[in-house]
């Protein structure tokens, strides 16, 4: 499907057939390609088979990167066609296991928000925020609509602001406020018959569009491309023109890091790392029609990565592991 299709344009269930057969070929790609397909289902309204695509992510004898995910995604869908003590019941198990996805946290808490659990939402919401953001001196940039989840669900409360809610009015860069976006006398407007009431809510409904266009353009993070050890000694013994471009491996994590703090600093949210492996490499060079030794394939093979789910969130979160895979705390290592 093209990006530009028009939402009412999609066939739907041949998309999601379509996806599912690319998994097959691909399966190193197969659960961000399968969460695709399962979302096309959902689409259509063929509920059961979304849920039977989640039962056979989740029972793959191969790990899955996100389970936690898989489960909250598997919750909502549940929900929504009557399963609803079997959705509660996976909630619960997510808010347990504590995952370290901000995604799998605004899932289940938008769950029970859409089914007016105002209450319960807001508490997903706060647990997560206080698992992934406590002591975080710049939140990352997927934990925004961790953030913005909650503002909403606690406006609709009429709780008063604390530091969380005055951290998302920060991050949130539209012109009109959180506050005003969130504010729950809006759906009142709609039915008014002063002009200017609904002028303003259009204006609100504009921001709020706005908001949902800016995510939408950046689906993937900007990646920066990491070669392990073993990885790296084999793509330059292979194409020695690479050496210039990677004069070492200690060297190669040093210039990641670098970048990807330049890349911070200079206000680029959403950064990432994807990690090659040469056979990858070589048949992405293939497909191009180019040779694995241009240096100039290596960032479009790193989008290319991110594009498919592949990409580690950056900065990693509080007391994760260090993306080089050194073992140590991010803190301890690349980030001191």
């Amino acid at each position: 499907m093209r990006p530009d299709t028009p939402a009412e344009n999609v066939d739907h269930p041949a998309e999601a057939a379509r996806l599912e057969r690319t998994a097959g070929l691909y399966p190193e790609d197969a659960e961000a390609l399968l969460l695709q397909a399962a979302a096309h289902l959902e689409l259509s309204g063929d509920r059961p088979a979304a849920t039977a695509l989640y039962d056979s992510l989740l029972s793959s004898a191969d790990g899955l990167e996100k389970p936690h995910l898989v489960r909250a995604l598997k919750a909502s869908n549940l929900w929504e066609y009557g399963h609803e003590a079997e959705a509660r019941a996976i909630i619960e198990g997510v808010r347990v296991a504590s995952p370290r996805d901000p995604a799998a946290w605004v899932i289940v808490a938008e769950a029970l928000e859409s089914h007016d659990e105002l209450e319960q939402a807001q508490e997903t919401f706060t647990e997560g925020a206080r698992l992934l953001l406590t002591d975080v001196p710049e939140p990352p940039y997927s934990t925004h609509p961790l953030l913005f989840g909650r503002h909403r669900v606690r406006r609709m409360l009429g709780l008063p602001h604390d530091d969380w809610d005055t951290l998302a009015d920060t991050l949130h860069s539209m012109p009109i406020s959180l506050d005003e976006l969130h504010d729950p006398k809006r759906v009142w407007s709609l039915g008014s018959d002063n002009p200017a009431e609904l002028e303003a809510e259009i204006s609100r409904l504009r921001a709020e569009l706005g908001a949902y266009r800016e995510a939408l353009s950046r689906p993937f993070p900007v990646a920066v491309l990491h070669w392990t050890v073993g990885e790296l000694e084999e793509l330059v013994e292979a194409y020695p023109t690479l050496a210039e471009e990677y004069p070492s491996h200690e060297e190669h994590l040093t210039t990641i890091e670098a970048s990807l703090r330049e890349l911070s600093a200079s206000g680029t949210p959403n950064l990432g790392i994807v990690t090659g492996t040469v056979p990858s490499y070589e048949a992405f060079a293939a497909s191009e029609g180019a040779s694995p030794g241009d240096a100039t394939l290596l960032p479009q093979y790193a989008t290319t990565l991110a594009a498919r789910g592949r990409a580690v969130g950056w900065p990693p979160q509080r007391g994760a592991g260090c993306w080089c895979g050194s073992g140590r705390a991010y803190g301890e290592c690349h980030g001191a």
